[in-house]
């Protein structure tokens, strides 16, 4: 494969999830009165999406590390596709919820097989400039998707941004079929046995920089899908902004998170992986209080720019966070990377099924559940950036193969 074709297959691999999670967040409120739903039913639609994504990475990893990253993907993408366009057409919220989680299982096959090719190719650091640069291609895709949605929402209806992501998958599944080639150096036949598999998932959590990294994983995805799924409910219900404005927001955030990508690479280049990351953990922390602290003082009665602005700080360190994060989880485990992918996938889609249950919950009429919410998950990135990823970072190593 080409060094495009690579990047390309990483853009649609993990550019599938924003795609399947951010196109449909303008119609929230749309579906919630179509199917009279009420607000937790409708926040499960995400949160229902998100614990089969991250189950199904468990199983996943193991069969990309037995079967190789091929076929394990063409399997995914086509039952992605079949599920998406079957949620499309969702007669209720409960088959909705159904279809949707599906969605996840599906989704887990491309997003750990792609995490699972940069370790194929990559040693820690050199993956995670790889990895930031396929990010930033998520990030324009996840900048289009909720301005898409806005206005598929505005002209059509929620229906019409479920069908999206089926189109998406059915490209993307064309694409691998006729221009992947397998990179995993060896498959293991013992990775799906039940007590190699246990030993592994155990060898994993056990590792002290797997833990690092995965922390700082799960706290700023954590902090993302606060914004995700209480976007449309605070902006649009609480603080009236139109769909398509509220669709522009989350648009010009993705935006933030692409230059938190570039910058990621940057430093990488000239600092190394733990610096990277501690310098992410301030944009992270600032971004975070800054739009807690202003809610509390009732800035966001004046104007809705007081929540937006700060937001975009903390996507910058998120931009930078990811890359560093997911390279550095799978870093120790060159002969296992599938299932290690699987597992720091899994703890961060657990943390954002927390997360959504809990805005279901308390999503109260107010914008302290998603300020609030940002501001501790900051906090929370920030300290895990500047103690345990530096005491347990894994130092550079040269690439396998020259870095994209």
């Amino acid at each position: 494969m080409t060094p495009g074709t690579v990047v390309t297959a990483l853009v649609l691999l993990l550019g599938i999830q924003p795609i399947t999670t951010d196109l449909y967040l303008p119609a929230l409120p749309n579906l919630q009165q179509d199917l009279g739903a009420s607000v937790a039913a409708t926040q499960l639609t995400l949160s229902a999406l998100i614990i089969g994504f991250g189950l199904a990475q468990l199983i996943c990893g193991p069969l990309a590390d037995r079967f190789g990253r091929r076929p394990v993907l063409l399997a995914g993408l086509a039952f992605y596709s079949v599920a998406s366009l079957l949620a499309a057409l969702a007669p209720s919220i409960e088959w909705l919820v159904v279809w949707r989680a599906l969605q996840g299982v599906a989704m887990a096959a491309a997003v750990t097989c792609g995490r699972s090719i940069v370790r194929d190719l990559y040693r820690p650091q050199q993956g995670a400039r790889v990895l930031a640069r396929g990010l930033g291609g998520l990030g324009l895709l996840a900048f289009a998707a909720p301005l898409l949605g806005g206005a598929i929402v505005h002209v059509l209806d929620w229906h019409a941004t479920l069908l999206v992501p089926a189109l998406f998958g059915g490209a993307s599944l064309a694409f691998i079929a006729l221009r992947f080639e397998e990179t995993i150096p060896n498959r293991n036949p013992h990775a799906t046995r039940l007590v190699p598999l246990l030993r592994n998932w155990s060898m994993i959590v056990a590792h002290p920089t797997f833990r690092a990294y995965a922390a700082l994983l799960c706290l700023t995805y954590a902090g993302l899908f606060t914004l995700l799924a209480a976007s449309s409910f605070v902006y649009i219900g609480v603080l009236g902004v139109s769909r398509l404005a509220c669709g522009a927001i989350l648009a010009v955030n993705s935006l933030f998170y692409v230059i938190g990508t570039v910058l990621c690479r940057r430093l990488l280049k000239h600092h190394g992986l733990r610096p990277t990351v501690a310098i992410g953990g301030a944009f992270s922390l600032s971004g975070g209080l800054l739009t807690a602290l202003l809610s509390l003082a009732g800035a966001h009665e004046v104007s809705v720019w007081s929540i937006i602005v700060p937001s975009w700080l903390f996507m910058v360190g998120h931009g930078m966070h990811q890359p560093c994060a997911q390279a550095g989880a799978i870093g120790p485990f060159p002969d296992k990377a599938g299932t290690a992918a699987s597992v720091s996938g899994f703890l961060m889609m657990l943390v954002a099924f927390g997360v959504g249950l809990l805005l279901g919950r308390y999503l109260n009429g107010t914008v302290f559940p998603m300020t609030l919410g940002l501001g501790g998950f900051g906090i929370g990135v920030a300290c895990v950036a500047w103690t345990s990823v530096q005491r347990h970072g894994e130092p550079a190593q040269p690439a396998l193969v020259q870095p994209l």
